[in-house]
């Protein structure tokens, strides 16, 4: 956090899908993709406090990838010097999935981020149900010095796409009955494969776009379409407020680029006379 502005920063990735012995649609290769994330926030100058990674870990079928994305999330994390938080999604295995460090007592947890509480839930199966949600009342009763962040793969509220207007949380009103008068400040969750920010009963809500691929919005009401672009979301959280922004991995041919210099941006007013 820087200590002039108080401004935390949060590396937020998503839906990594990462395989085991094949790529995804013959195309995606999600560890690759996940180092490519460490490369380009190097070269971008970009310091996060936290990294959180917001489900579908793997894809479907491929339980056997575990043990490399166990490997590359070690690497993501010495090569930003943030530590870097999982949660599951519906693609996930929950039992090959206790390999991963973090999972392997169980798939919700709280971890601490010198004064920020992160909340990490489970819900690989659609919902988080009555027994998740008692258990993050009672880890809510007392507020952190900093606030909490909430992590979970489906986030509580639907997509504007119309296929996936329904595939939010659905037990989404009673994880916000849960949260409304706590100090949640932010929830993170992915699932959708694209980015959207929304505030739910006073709670901003930030959901990623993926890793894998990119769900277009004019694939037609009764498609889903998947696009090759892998993107991640780069979420500031300060005293009055959340912002997100989505960062694409695409190289595209720049149109132009201007050098940046510091001094030009400081009124001439303020500029030493010389």
């Amino acid at each position: 956090m820087s200590l002039e502005t108080g401004r935390l920063t949060v590396l937020h990735l998503s839906d990594v899908h990462a395989t085991h012995g094949e790529l995804l649609y013959g195309a995606v290769d999600g560890l690759e993709r996940l180092e490519r994330v460490g490369d380009y926030a190097l070269t971008a100058g970009i310091t996060p406090e936290l990294v959180v990674v917001t489900g579908d870990l793997v894809q479907r079928g491929h339980a056997g990838a575990y043990p490399a994305l166990d490997r590359a999330l070690s690497r993501l994390e010495a090569t930003l010097g943030a530590p870097v938080l999982t949660v599951l999604g519906n693609h996930d295995d929950p039992t090959a999935a206790h390999v991963l460090r973090g999972h392997e007592a169980g798939h919700r947890r709280i971890a601490h981020v010198g004064g920020l509480r992160v909340a990490l839930l489970d819900s690989s199966s659609g919902e988080l149900g009555t027994e998740q949600l008692d258990w993050l009342r009672a880890q809510l009763h007392e507020p952190a010095e900093l606030g909490t962040i909430v992590a979970l793969h489906h986030a509580p509220l639907g997509s504007p796409l119309p296929t996936l207007a329904k595939q939010g949380l659905r037990d989404a009103e009673a994880l916000l009955d849960v949260l409304e008068g706590t100090d949640a400040r932010l929830v993170l969750a992915g699932h959708f494969h694209h980015q959207l920010s929304a505030t739910v009963r006073g709670i901003p809500v930030a959901v990623a776009p993926a890793l894998a691929y990119h769900q277009v919005m004019n694939a037609g009401p009764l498609a889903v379409a998947g696009h090759d672009e892998a993107s991640f979301s780069l979420v500031h959280l300060t005293a009055s407020g959340v912002s997100a922004a989505s960062v694409s991995l695409r190289e595209a041919e720049p149109i132009f680029t201007i050098p940046h210099d510091p001094v030009r941006s400081i009124p001439t007013s303020r500029r030493n006379p010389q």
